[in-house]
C-alpha cells in the first residue's frame, strides 16, 4: 500500500495533555495526518496504558487503539518545574489540547486567556465535558455519562425497551472526530488570517447534535408535528434479520426496492397497499413493513437472500464477526490493517487510518513508551540534562 512521504499536516505541532479517549483519538487523526503530536503525560502515564491485555506493561490494548504515531513526555505538573517546561514546549506548539476541567486550568497557568494572549498564533482546543457558559460547565463527563445525557440511552429503551448504553464507547469516539475537524478549521482559520483562538468542543453539546441530526424530526417545526425520535431506526423490528441458518442485513429502501422485494415473496399487492406505497407513508408504518420483511426472510437460509437481494439490487450482507474482520476479502485487498515490527513486543498489528490522498495512506508507527521521548523534546527546546535529570527526580 502507498504511504504518503509528507503528510499534509507535516510542520505542525501538536501538545496534547488528554487522556482515555476522547482526546488521544482526536490528536491520533492530526498525528495520522503528519502533525507532530506530543503527549505530556503524568508520571504514571494515560490510564489507557493498562487498559486491555498487553504484552509489554504500560502499552495495553487500549492505549495502542489511541496513541499510535505518537511521542510521549512525561511532566509532573504538580511541580512548578515541570510546569515551566510545559511553557516552554508550548512555546513551540501549534496546538495545545487538554481534557481538564476549566477550573483547574488557572492554578496551572493554562487557562486561554492567558496562553491565547502570549502565544497569539496557538489553536487552544478546550475538550471539555459541557459547554462553559451554561449550568453544567466544569462537572465531571465520561462517555456512559455523555450516552445517557445526550439521549442515546432513551433511544436504546424506545427500541428494546431497556434503558441501556450502546456497546461501544460511541460518545468518546463521535467527539474525538468533532474535536479533530475543529481544530482542522482552526488550523486553516490561521492560515488565512494570521491568527490563532480558542476553540471550545464540549462533549454533551457534541453529541446531542449527533443524535439529533434525524431524531430531532417532527420538533423542528412550531408546533411541533411530533415527538423526538425517527420511527425507522427505532423500531424494534430494525435488526439484523433472523433466516433459516443465520442472519441477513438488508435494507429495502427505496420505492423501487420494496416493489421488487414483494414481487420476489409473491406479494406485489403490498406494493400498491397505501401503507408501504411511498416513502412518506412506510415511514409511518415503519413497525408492520419490518415485521412483514422479517417474517418472509425467516423462510429461507442467509445464503438465499445474499443472492435475491444482489439480483434485486437490494442491499444486504451477512453479519460479520468482530473476530473475523481481520481477514475480511476487502479489507485485505484494500490494506486496511497494517503491521508495525516493534524489537520489543514484536509484531503488532492496527487499523489504518481510512482516508487517502492522491492514492497514498497515513503511514502507522508505534504509540510511545511511556516518557520515551522527554529529554529529546526537553533538550531542543532549551533544558539542560541537569534540568531534566531534576524533573524526572521530582
Amino acid at each position: 500500500m502507498k504511504e504518503w512521504d509528507e503528510g499534509p499536516l507535516a510542520g505542525i505541532r501538536v501538545l496534547d495533555l488528554s487522556s482515555v479517549v476522547f482526546g488521544p483519538l482526536a490528536s491520533q487523526v492530526l498525528a495520522d495526518y503528519g502533525a507532530e503530536v506530543i503527549k505530556i503525560e503524568p508520571p504514571g502515564g494515560d490510564s489507557t496504558r493498562h487498559t486491555g491485555p498487553a504484552v509489554e506493561p504500560g502499552m495495553a490494548a487500549v492505549f495502542l487503539g489511541c496513541n499510535r504515531s505518537k511521542k510521549s513526555v512525561v511532566l509532573d505538573l504538580k511541580q512548578p518545574a515541570a510546569q515551566a517546561a510545559l511553557q516552554t514546549l508550548i512555546a513551540t506548539a501549534d496546538v495545545f489540547m487538554h481534557s481538564m476541567r476549566p477550573q483547574k486550568l488557572s492554578k496551572l497557568g493554562l487557562d486561554p486567556d492567558s496562553l491565547c494572549v502570549r502565544h497569539p498564533r496557538l489553536i487552544y482546543a478546550g475538550l471539555h465535558g459541557f459547554g462553559e457558559d451554561g449550568p453544567y460547565a466544569g462537572m465531571p463527563a465520561y462517555d456512559d455519562v455523555i450516552q445517557g445525557m445526550s439521549g442515546l440511552a432513551d433511544l436504546m429503551r424506545r427500541q428494546t425497551d431497556e434503558v441501556r448504553y450502546l456497546p461501544t464507547i460511541a460518545a468518546d469516539k463521535t467527539c474525538a472526530l468533532v474535536a479533530a475537524h475543529a481544530i482542522l478549521a482552526a488550523l486553516l482559520r490561521r492560515e488565512r488570517k494570521g491568527r490563532g483562538g480558542f476553540v471550545e468542543i464540549p462533549m454533551f453539546e457534541a453529541m446531542v447534535g449527533f443524535n439529533l441530526v434525524e431524531h430531532f424530526y417532527g420538533m423542528h417545526f412550531t408546533p411541533p408535528q411530533s415527538g423526538a425520535g425517527y420511527p425507522r431506526v427505532m423500531a424494534p423490528w430494525r435488526k439484523p434479520y433472523k433466516t433459516l441458518d443465520g442472519h441477513v442485513c438488508m435494507m429495502p429502501y427505496t420505492d423501487a426496492h420494496w416493489r421488487r422485494f414483494f414481487e420476489a415473496v409473491g406479494e406485489p399487492e403490498l406494493a400498491r397497499d397505501g401503507r408501504f406505497a411511498n416513502q412518506a407513508s412506510r415511514t409511518r408504518h415503519i413497525a408492520e413493513l419490518l415485521e412483514i420483511l422479517s417474517r418472509h426472510v425467516e423462510k429461507h437460509g442467509t445464503r438465499h437472500w445474499l443472492q435475491t437481494c444482489e439480483r434485486l439490487e437490494i442491499p444486504a450482507a451477512s453479519v460479520a464477526r468482530m473476530d473475523d474482520l481481520p481477514q475480511d476479502p476487502h479489507l485485505a485487498a484494500t490494506g486496511f490493517f497494517a503491521s508495525v515490527n516493534d524489537p520489543v513486543m514484536g509484531e503488532v498489528r492496527f487499523p489504518r487510518p481510512p482516508v487517502r490522498m492522491d492514492g497514498a495512506q497515513a503511514s502507522i508507527s508505534m504509540p510511545p513508551r511511556l516518557g520515551q521521548h522527554t529529554h529529546e523534546l526537553l533538550s531542543e527546546v532549551g533544558l539542560s540534562d541537569a534540568d531534566i535529570t531534576e524533573l524526572w527526580a521530582s
